[in-house]
């Protein structure tokens, strides 16, 4: 079995729980992988998350964006997430109790052979000759930036019925897992985990529609006009630059984020939030 290990960089606390849990899985004749920079401050090897995709389970040590990153990397491979941050939607797991949750897991897959897992969608975005690397929280399609007079004109589609058209910033589709994110600070409402949706919502609108929750099998497209340039962005780090006018279309994509462990419990983080 091969577990690989993914703490938060420059987090000494992160590190060090990384050692703990290389400490116990190596006495339980574990294969360990860790990445880069947490390999560095350990002064061994490391490996980049992309490697990690055959591993049994990986284990995310940090906050939300930590689990993000790991989740980019680590394909399918299932995650369980430790949480170091202050909220932690997609951290289920405390830092006293990560070996013994860890242990449990690994005896659990070598009895049965797989963990607990629980499905998280992602979404995509593509355009006419191109495609972004999948979402877990949000795809934002918006204007050249942000900001009185350099946002866009946007035309929103959802499975093929007009949602909504008008002069904005942009357009914010996000998951359940992002629907507490970007899209909370724009206006969305929560989602919880459970439910099987995206929600639209659109950034500084000139005449805003309401955020609108649809299935999570629905197909939105957004028409960018009136701009020199666009971008689309997918979970705030990859970005596609788009010549306006083009359409740009958000589905869900063929692979979902495999989360391992006990679920998070969103309610207590939610009260995190106040």
């Amino acid at each position: 079995m091969k577990v690989g290990l993914v703490a938060q960089k420059d987090n000494a606390r992160a590190a060090h729980l990384a050692e703990k849990l290389r400490e116990m899985l190596r006495e339980r004749d574990v294969t360990i992988v860790v990445d880069t920079a947490t390999a560095t401050a350990l002064g061994i090897d490391g490996v980049s998350p992309e490697a990690m995709q055959d591993c049994a389970l990986v284990v995310s040590i940090g906050g939300d964006g930590t689990f993000l990153y790991t989740a980019r990397g680590a394909g399918t491979a299932p995650i369980m997430g430790v949480n170091l941050g202050e909220v932690g939607f997609l951290n289920a797991v405390s830092p006293d109790d990560a070996v013994d949750a860890v242990r449990d897991e690994v005896a659990h897959i070598r009895e049965t052979g797989s963990p607990h897992v629980r499905e998280m969608m992602r979404l995509q975005a593509s355009g006419d000759d191109w495609t972004l690397d999948p979402g877990m929280n949000e795809i934002v399609v918006q204007g050249p930036q942000r900001g009185h007079g350099a946002g866009a004109s946007f035309e929103v589609r959802v499975d093929g019925e007009l949602y909504t058209g008008s002069q904005g910033d942009g357009i914010l589709i996000a998951t359940p897992a992002g629907s507490t994110a970007y899209n909370l600070s724009e206006g969305g409402p929560f989602i919880r985990p459970e439910v099987d949706a995206v929600v639209v919502t659109e950034m500084c609108a000139s005449e805003p529609m309401p955020s609108l929750v649809s299935a999570a099998d629905s197909t939105v497209t957004v028409r960018v006009d009136d701009a020199d340039s666009g971008f689309v962005i997918s979970d705030g780090r990859n970005q596609q630059v788009i010549d306006p006018p083009e359409t740009v279309t958000i589905e869900r994509a063929d692979q979902p984020v495999r989360m391992a462990g006990p679920p998070s419990e969103f309610f207590k983080a939610l009260n995190k939030l106040d």
